[in-house]
């Protein structure tokens, strides 16, 4: 049963996504301007039978093109398609507010189709590199936590967007992080945000981990790799923005892209979401206390966003500058010396050369990309309700890793059906109400939890408690009551007052978190790598912790803590590595016998 363990769960999944594309989406039946539907498709008339400088000139008034490039050729290929099979369903400007049951299909499959070609696959890498230490079962529930993640399901499948290949793309870049091909991961990454500019939620973690990897490999490797790392995305970032640059275009084409991309002029937030803007706007009404002063707000919201992820990228780059002076004098240890001149005379390099295409930074990772994820959502500039999905995904994945009841996992599921909770008075407005109760109630049943069984045994179990009491009677509201006349948005400012304080708890766990994580490995206390038995991860253990101060065995509370509930188990900095390792280990002994 096990070879048909993962086509089943995929099979599951894709049931799942298809009756909930059987429901509503986003602006149906309400023109003019219907919804984030109509937009996708608009875009796939515009990309077809307009030339690329026009793209993002065209008509902004309606559904203006306001996602980076690969999103703009995905449409094309969705036009392309569209075309072929019936003209009317893409015919420029005539096409618009088209509703019939079959142009309704067609786009249902294209969402299916790349979720299915790029999200699905991402999903089982990842499960493969950083769970390879765990059972093949517990790799399969892990896999179909993630593939019926409520939050993403109804945005994608229901009000209509393409979030999934943006996440897929990510998901790629960091299996190669972990696989130590950091060239790879940084080409992924930059498709993740040539796709969507909402990937650039993770651009602080991703890009000081790089750097730190930089760190860690010395002035000299360092050097070769920043260099390369520069080129990469570079020659990615060019490869995207082709047609807008000389010599497709003129030198000023590449401003309408970027201007339709960051939209600055919209505004603080427009509908209510659950972030700090919106949640403080009950108190001080933010546009008209700085009316005619929006870019006030637009450097306070940055400079409250580059707080909020600073923690994860000092922690970051600090840990990179530990452990490479731990590697440094692990290096010069008189027994490290010995075994390197023995391996040097039998041709081969020093025992922990391999250990150089690796850091002791990966399990931070995740919770970097929490944190800085978390902190652009609570603070950035112009944030929508769905834009919950990428402080989600690490969470998820902490989650899919996680011991059942564990502290990791009590967040994330608060997490996710939180996430899910914030997105209501936009799921409702579309129509999706019986696709929400329906998803969230599978999911939830599949990890194991139950709002009516409580677990009042700690702070995440008492918060999870009153959060799901608190969800769970303004439904109850809701659904008895009608809003006053007076008061029409009261519904949703309750969703955000209770949302909100939730999302900020996660972030402010999710540092904390990444603090106990870096300690443990080493990163930001003691010598992470003092001897080669020493070093973070081994080569073939599913923990994240090491022992203290080279003393094998004198593990302290929080570490045996994290070994036991790490959320993402890395089996190492590579498993690959260490099987390596252990092999060439093997192979010495048996030639000293004589085999």
């Amino acid at each position: 049963m096990k070879a048909y363990a993962v086509p089943t769960a995929v099979a599951a999944s894709f049931l799942v996504k298809w009756c909930i594309g059987l429901g509503s989406y986003s602006g149906q039946g309400t023109p003019p301007m219907y919804g984030d539907y109509e937009a996708q498709r608009h875009w796939m008339e515009l990309t077809i039978h307009l030339p690329p400088r026009k793209w993002y000139t065209y008509d902004l008034q309606y559904w203006g093109l306001d996602y980076p490039p690969l999103t703009a050729y995905v449409s094309w290929i969705c036009g392309q398609v569209g075309a072929l099979v019936n003209p009317a369903w893409v015919a420029l400007d005539s096409s618009r507010g088209i509703e019939t049951p079959e142009s309704k299909l067609f786009m249902r499959s294209t969402v299916m189709f790349f979720d299915t070609l790029i999200y699905v696959p991402a999903l089982y890498y990842f499960i493969k590199t950083w769970q390879d230490s765990r059972s093949s079962r517990t790799q399969h529930v892990a896999l179909l936590i993630l593939l019926l993640q409520p939050a993403l399901l109804l945005i994608d499948n229901g009000h209509f967007q393409y979030n999934s290949v943006m996440l897929g793309l990510t998901l790629f870049a960091l299996s190669s992080f972990a696989k130590g091909q950091d060239l790879v991961g940084a080409a992924f990454f930059v498709l993740s945000l040539g796709f969507k500019q909402m990937a650039l939620y993770y651009a602080p973690a991703i890009g000081t981990y790089l750097l730190g990897k930089c760190i860690y490999l010395g002035p000299v490797h360092g050097t070769r790799l920043f260099v390369r790392l520069a080129a990469v995305t570079t020659l990615t970032f060019a490869l995207l923005f082709a047609p807008f640059l000389p010599p497709f275009a003129p030198v000023s084409g590449i401003l309408d892209p970027l201007s339709r991309i960051f939209p600055f002029n919209r505004g603080l937030f427009e509908d209510k979401v659950a972030n700090f803007w919106c949640l403080t706007n009950v108190a001080i009404k933010w546009k008209q206390l700085f009316a005619g002063r929006e870019h006030i707000l637009v450097r306070a919201s940055a400079a409250f966003t580059i707080l909020g992820f600073a923690p994860a990228v000092a922690g970051l780059a600090w840990g990179a500058y530990k452990t490479r002076l731990s590697l440094v004098a692990a290096e010069s240890a008189p027994a490290v010396q010995q075994e390197k001149e023995k391996e040097e005379g039998r041709g081969g390099g020093s025992v922990l050369a391999d250990k150089r295409t690796q850091t002791a930074l990966l399990p931070l990772l995740p919770y970097a990309l929490l944190t800085s994820a978390m902190s652009f959502f609570l603070f950035s500039f112009q944030v929508h309700e769905k834009t919950i999905l990428l402080p989600l995904m690490p969470l998820m994945l902490l989650l899919s890793g996680a011991s059942h009841g564990g502290e990791v996992w009590a967040w994330g599921v608060l997490g996710a059906n939180v996430g899910a909770f914030s997105m209501w008075p936009l799921l409702k407005r579309d129509g999706l109400g019986m696709e929400y109760m329906a998803t969230l109630a599978i999911w939830n049943r599949l990890v194991g939890f139950s709002p009516l069984s409580p677990k009042l045994d700690s702070f995440v179990g008492i918060l999870s408690f009153a959060a799901h009491t608190g969800m769970f009677a303004l439904h109850f509201l809701e659904l008895i009551f009608a809003a006053p006349a007076r008061y029409p948005d009261l519904f949703p400012v309750l969703n955000v007052l209770l949302s909100a304080p939730v999302f900020g708890l996660i972030w402010i766990w999710s540092i904390k978190r990444g603090i106990q994580v870096g300690w443990a490995l080493g990163g930001l206390g003691p010598s992470a790598i003092s001897t080669p038995s020493n070093s973070v991860g081994g080569g073939g253990g599913g923990s994240v912790g090491g022992d203290i101060d080279g003393m094998p065995g004198q593990t302290s509370p929080v570490i045996g803590s994290l070994r036991r509930d790490a959320g993402v188990r890395t089996t190492s900095m590579s498993s690959t590595m260490g099987r390596t390792e252990r092999k060439r280990r093997t192979s010495t002994r048996a030639e000293s016998v004589g085999l």
